[in-house]
């Protein structure tokens, strides 16, 4: 029997949250939905975490996900802007752990190193890549949905991998080549 899962990725913001939902069969990965939801600008900070919440809650009864997979903030400069981030991801957080449904975060470093194979990716290689593991017809109109699918992946990627064995970055190269990317090799614009 094939290991289904359905996996919610979450990138949590204050103002743009991205989301997005991966259907995985066995090796096989598919886009299910994907979005961002946008706050209103003027609405106080705990107006915009109710409204990650309710977002949040509708995605898990609409979709059903067997886990959730959500963006850590990353360390920036401003302590205000991480402690508001920190709070938009444990609004996510909450909710899916309201559904009893599994929750498992990870550094944008990591989300970039297990999609593109490098952890310091651009956002358009990792967007990229993104939509040739999904076999999307185009890349998501926000990067915040990208982001999201990205981090639904990492851990689909996480889910099989193997714990004890290291590997080389040449068997990485040699076994993953649909996810390196050629910085010498320069692509047209689609």
């Amino acid at each position: 029997m094939a290991d289904n899962k359905i996996i919610l990725g979450i990138d949590p913001g204050t103002t743009v949250m991205g989301f997005g939902v991966v259907q995985q069969v066995g090796q096989q990965l598919q886009a299910v939905y994907h979005g961002v939801l946008r706050l209103p600008a003027k609405a106080t900070h705990a107006l915009r975490l109710q409204q990650i919440f309710r977002h949040t809650q509708t995605l898990l009864t609409t979709y059903t996900p067997d886990e959730v997979a959500l963006e850590a903030p990353f360390y920036g400069q401003n302590p205000q802007t991480m402690l508001k981030l920190g709070r938009a991801q444990g609004v996510a957080m909450a909710a899916a752990l309201a559904h009893d449904i599994p929750v498992v975060e990870y550094a944008p470093s990591k989300v970039k190193l297990a999609i593109t194979g490098s952890g310091r990716a651009s956002k358009a290689q990792l967007a990229h890549t993104v939509v040739q593991l999904l076999q999307l017809t185009e890349a998501p109109q926000v990067q915040d949905a990208a982001d999201a699918l990205a981090v639904a992946i990492c851990h689909c990627f996480q889910r099989h991998a193997p714990r004890a064995q290291a590997q080389s970055w040449q068997s990485f190269v040699q076994q993953h080549q649909d996810r390196v990317v050629n910085p010498t090799k320069r692509r047209e614009p689609s």
